[in-house]
């Protein structure tokens, strides 16, 4: 195994050319007032420096404890600001050729007079060559000044950037205990860059701090332990979660079809090497509740040995109402910078079906997907599932969105002894002890969601008396099952006779 060694200052220290660049024709087109929602407080100072240094502008940062501070020691104010009125002030009667970082300035945007004196400054900033950077978390501009506002959102750092704060973050390591190298490997660090994409440039930086720290150098044994602290990094909004047990073919019951259908596409969804196919872009999967959409979701990311992560378009709609859009923007980007990838959009008809109370927002929501869908440049399969159809809208169902529509049907005889040995493998159970033909013709209208709950509850029986489960309280408990198929008679047949001319089946 070859040995590297890691040693700074690096090259790549200073920010991205690419924000850099964006950030900078924003300024120097004279726009008054950009809002940029980020938690990265230091890459915008160090990108409102850099910029300032080449455009030859002086620089500020006002924060709520510092006050007023020039970015170069030579532009010191004269005179003392500190609060968030006085650096208004101090912008509309002495600043020119300049650039303002006001970073905890959000909580002021609600009151009229910040709002009145922001209005002041924008009306002449333009001839004054002024621009205010307004940075923070839950930014939101208020109407009087949208008109003067560009939005600019950070990237999130390529894989060229996260490889330049490794070696960024290793030097400083170095320097910093005595030691001038951290060892590594070639191997190591490529697999650290690669699992490191899809998080900022703070999260980034402490989570390869995390892996020096530890011993002084970076292995590959230290990526499980990064890539579960990542992904809880990325389930913080409730928006986006990773999925860890994503299931292999050999645990799905059934589905040969979809199966067969992945696995073709595999390679063409990884190495599209030939260029004349396009790369698979998702499927839609209906089906009878407790049939295995979601087990088929996790299956395909296994089945590509990829990620998968999961949008959860209920909680989506729910928990940022009013900022819906932007969030499902936000979550988007996400899952292209985490490609390739599996996304997982759970109960889709949730976020995307029609709605006569909501003001429009499904049907927003709905243009913002699909403007994603037609756009998308990154490997990022689209898996989503539902329950109902019907109520999505035609324009998301048509061939060009999906490359396929799979229904998963109540399991067949085959498919149901499959599920049965996969459950009783789980559980440390010899399928050999049971009837299986019985249990099979016993569990006809079951979907497997249901079989496996019959398994659970007769086993908490079977423990209760002291006994190991067996056939005949396995059967009882399967008799006193009424599976959804009996229960909600009505609207499964409506929906299996819908969806089998139609659709593409599982199995």
């Amino acid at each position: 195994m070859s040995q590297t060694n890691l040693q700074g200052p690096s090259p790549h220290a200073e920010p991205g050319e690419s924000p850099l660049r964006d950030l900078e024709a924003v300024v120097r087109s004279r726009t008054p007032l950009i809002a940029m929602e980020s938690g990265e407080e230091p890459l915008i100072v160090n990108l409102a420096r850099q910029i300032c240094r080449r455009q030859q502008l002086k620089g500020y940062r006002w924060t709520i404890t510092e006050g007023l501070v020039a970015l170069s020691a030579e532009d010191q104010p004269t005179v003392s600001v500190t609060t968030s009125i006085e650096v208004l002030q101090f912008i509309h009667d002495s600043a020119t050729r300049s650039i303002f970082l006001l970073l905890d300035f959000h909580p002021h945007l609600k009151d009229p007079i910040h709002v009145r004196h922001l209005k002041d400054i924008v009306l002449t900033a333009a001839e004054r060559m002024i621009t205010v950077i307004v940075a923070g978390l839950n930014l939101k501009m208020p109407d009087e000044l949208q008109s003067f506002t560009v939005n600019f959102d950070l990237p999130l750092p390529t894989a060229e950037e996260v490889r330049g704060i490794v070696i960024d973050v290793a030097g400083e390591w170095g320097a910093r205990h005595g030691q001038r190298e951290v060892q590594t490997t070639n191997k190591a660090i490529d697999l650290l860059v690669r699992n490191l994409i899809g998080l900022s440039t703070m999260d980034v930086r402490r989570l390869v701090y995390k892996a020096i720290n530890e011993n002084g150098m970076i292995s590959e044994s230290d990526i499980p332990g990064l890539m579960k602290t990542k992904y809880e990094l990325l389930g913080r909004d409730g928006v986006l979660t990773f999925e860890g047990d994503t299931a292999s073919f050999a645990e799905v019951g059934g589905m040969r079809r979809l199966c067969k259908w992945l696995e073709v596409r595999k390679h063409y969804f990884l190495e599209n090497d030939t260029g004349l196919l396009d790369p698979p872009r998702g499927i839609l999967l209906l089906g009878v509740q407790g049939c295995g959409k979601s087990l088929m979701a996790k299956a395909a990311a296994g089945i590509f040995r990829v990620p998968l992560l999961r949008l959860d378009f209920g909680v989506l709609y729910n928990k940022y109402y009013g900022e819906t859009e932007r969030n499902l923007r936000k979550a988007l980007s996400m899952a292209e910078a985490m490609a390739p990838c599996v996304l997982w959009l759970d109960e889709i008809e949730k976020g995307l079906g029609a709605q006569s109370d909501d003001d429009g927002l499904s049907r927003r929501i709905l243009g913002t997907f699909l403007t994603w869908l037609a756009e998308r440049k990154r490997a990022v399969f689209t898996v989503a599932t539902a329950n109902d159809i019907q109520i999505l809208p035609p324009e998301l169902v048509r061939k060009g969105r999906f490359d396929e529509i799979f229904f998963a049907d109540l399991p067949q005889p085959a498919t149901r002894e499959s599920i049965f040995r996969i459950h009783f493998h789980k559980r440390s159970l010899d399928a050999g002890a049971f009837d299986l033909p019985a249990l099979v013709a016993a569990t006809e209208g079951f979907s497997g969601s249901e079989m496996e709950q019959a398994i659970v509850s007769a086993m908490y029986n079977a423990h209760a008396q002291g006994e190991k489960l067996a056939q005949q309280g396995l059967l009882a408990e399967i008799h006193a099952t009424r599976p959804l198929s009996v229960v909600m008679a009505e609207k499964v047949e409506a929906l299996r006779q819908w969806a089998i001319p139609r659709t593409v089946p599982c199995d």
